[in-house]
């Protein structure tokens, strides 16, 4: 038996090595390969979402923007541009949500603070308190890399259009107050082509590593 067995021994490494082969190709071809959704208002929770744009149903991108950062620099799309990255809604005095989101914001920018294809887009959703000045004693506060994060204020008619019509991503408040928003845990993930691609849980850790996840996923692409 063991002479037959060296006899044939290049047949049998061979033939082994070819199952080998052969079962690693099989296992990644049946393999479901990862996709990312593209969200279109259509797609959302309509609460998220301004009546005005709730029909659409494909081709939706992030609009245009003109806000002013934590240093004073007015910041544009142009600034994002062929970037992916993520977008949130806070306020500094908010003592509920917003401490934990901003504490895990800022571990996806330490964990992508070396790609230069991520960024990160924080906008106050009371811009009327949230000036230069204190947004930028929050961005020291919580370790705000400057030229990976901003941190904006602007308009607050502004903020609001695209907070519903562009991320899909805050609900109504008060209706009595046609532009006054309750800000949400979501993070919004957007892509060089400014499509929205993932919503998360800004406070769940678990969220968190989703969001690196198809973060690392989308850079890739």
């Amino acid at each position: 038996m063991k002479s037959l067995l060296y006899k044939y021994r290049k047949f049998f490494i061979v033939l082994i090595v070819f199952s080998a082969i052969t079962i690693t190709l099989f296992y990644f071809a049946l393999k479901p390969q990862k996709t990312l959704p593209i969200y279109n208002p259509a797609d959302v929770n309509p609460e998220m979402v301004d009546s005005t744009v709730q029909y659409k149903s494909k081709y939706h991108t992030i609009a245009d923007f003109s806000f002013v950062n934590q240093n004073g620099d007015t910041i544009t799309q142009k600034n994002y541009e062929g970037k992916i990255y993520v977008a949130d809604f806070f306020f500094t005095t908010c003592g509920s949500i917003c401490p934990k989101m901003t504490t895990n914001l800022a571990d996806v920018q330490k964990a992508v603070l070396n790609n230069p294809k991520i960024m990160l887009l924080s906008h106050t959703v009371f811009p009327e308190t949230d000036s230069i000045p204190v947004l930028k004693a929050y961005a020291i506060k919580h370790g705000v890399v400057d030229s990976k994060w901003n941190l904006v204020t602007g308009d607050k008619k502004e903020i609001y259009k695209m907070a519903r019509k562009s991320y899909l991503a805050v609900k109504l408040g008060r209706p009595d107050q046609l532009y006054d928003m309750v800000h949400t845990e979501n993070f919004v993930l957007v892509d060089q082509k400014r499509r929205v691609r993932g919503f998360y849980d800004g406070t769940n850790k678990e969220e968190i590593k989703r969001l690196l996840e198809d973060i690392d996923f989308l850079s890739k692409e």
